[in-house]
């Protein structure tokens, strides 16, 4: 890590200076702002990914060079499209119903509920929701599925807003948007605004020990502004009277935490546990947080090298899969369409655009089986189980598929 020059922005925790490096990934496009064939020779604006860590309060972010209403008020992820994450949506509803006792009376909200892919569990299961969701379109295909769906933006004014129109909840959830939001403060003030005094809230948020352990750098975009440790997601919740009872940690997006706060309650065993094994790992200092740069650049050179000789040896290379973080992965690689033909996606909103910033276009998923590559990179390295079983058939023409992150694997279906 190095000092960050003379730009030294604020901490949007404790608000000291920002002057030191975690991670600069030089210039990249928003990852979700995927193209129309009519917008390929315009001009398109790139951002720094330059992430800093405080060397005060230890929060690792990255300023906010574009606001949360520019990326999000039209958004083009839809969760219902991961039939993985669908289930894991499933399982979570049905044990909260279950340990919370959950029912008519009861509410469950929700903060950036998409497609309302969560909340329509509780709907099936009798319990009164709502979703919170900032994206105008993905809100709608919501509400048209049957569930209630508010399109806000959460922070401490609206919180209490919609906390009077409809209540305060039994149980606030905010899955894999805590690390999206650049008012933390202001967002955490809003969810304790929503949930009632003996409530509990839980969020879901990639763990920075894991993202640091695995080399998930392509996990880095401007969507995310901040990257947590349970240490500093305690922080940020502390600010609005929020207490970590417990945690548990999960496999999704490559090791992810399950954080359960209350506005009054103690802290039990598993979160001293884990607040341990972070300082073991030496993220409790800003010292323990060197040398990431390092294992990134292993792994740009060893996917760039593997896809040269590709091309060299005359072999097909495409990808599966058009998520936020390949975007960051091929453009800090410099990869473009003569490396990798196209990627494939089975969310047909993206079907026929292209990529930020390397224009690689994006078809239908069946377009592998027409065209039988050598090889699939598969971009969403998260569902690994989930893709290696879509994509078995390749095996019948010796396809095989490469997976980049944590390190480059290439296997055979």
């Amino acid at each position: 890590m190095t000092g960050a020059g003379t730009a030294t922005p604020p901490c949007r925790l404790c608000a000291a200076p920002l002057t030191t490096t975690f991670l600069d990934l030089g210039m990249s496009p928003l990852c979700e702002n995927f193209l129309r064939a009519d917008q390929l020779d315009a001009g398109e604006t790139f951002y720094p990914l330059h992430v800093r860590i405080c060397d005060e309060c230890l929060l690792v972010q990255l300023p906010a060079y574009v606001g949360g209403e520019e990326i999000f008020s039209d958004y083009a992820y839809f969760s219902s499209y991961s039939q993985s994450w669908v289930e894991h949506a499933r399982g979570y509803a049905h044990r909260m119903v279950a340990e919370l006792g959950l029912g008519p009376d009861s509410l469950v909200t929700e903060v950036a509920s998409n497609d309302g892919y969560l909340l329509r569990h509780f709907v099936d299961a009798g319990v009164p929701v709502l979703g919170v969701e900032p994206a105008a379109n993905v809100g709608a295909v919501a509400r048209a599925a049957g569930v209630r769906t508010e399109t806000r933006f959460l922070g401490a004014e609206s919180g209490a807003e919609l906390a009077e129109r409809y209540g305060r909840a039994d149980l606030v959830v905010a899955n894999n948007v805590y690390a999206h939001i650049p008012d933390l403060i202001g967002f955490t003030a809003g969810l304790a605004a929503l949930v009632k005094p003996d409530g509990l809230v839980t969020l879901e948020f990639q763990h920075l020990m894991r993202l640091i352990e695995r080399n998930q750098y392509d996990t880095v975009y401007h969507e995310h502004y901040h990257y947590l440790t349970l240490l500093t997601a305690q922080r940020a919740l502390a600010t609005a009277g929020l207490t970590v009872v417990h945690v548990e940690e999960l496999p999704s997006h490559g090791g992810s935490l399950r954080v359960f706060a209350r506005p009054a309650g103690a802290p039990e065993a598993a979160v001293k546990e884990l607040l341990d094994a972070e300082a073991a790992a030496g993220l409790h200092s800003v010292a323990g947080h060197r040398g990431f740069a390092e294992s990134v650049f292993q792994v740009k050179r060893d996917l760039v090298d593997f896809l040269h000789q590709a091309r060299a040896e005359g072999r097909r290379v495409v990808g599966y899969g058009a998520p936020g973080k390949g975007n960051t992965l091929l453009n800090h690689c410099a990869v473009r369409a003569d490396l990798l033909e196209y990627t494939v996606d089975r969310n047909p909103h993206k079907h026929g655009r292209f990529l930020p910033g390397t224009h690689i276009p994006i078809h239908h998923p069946d377009r592998i089986a027409a065209d039988r590559p050598d090889y699939v990179l598969v971009l969403p390295w998260n569902l690994r189980k989930e893709i290696s079983l879509q994509l078995a058939h390749i095996g019948d023409w010796g396809g095989r598929l490469v997976f980049p992150i944590p390190r480059l694997e290439v296997v055979t279906p």
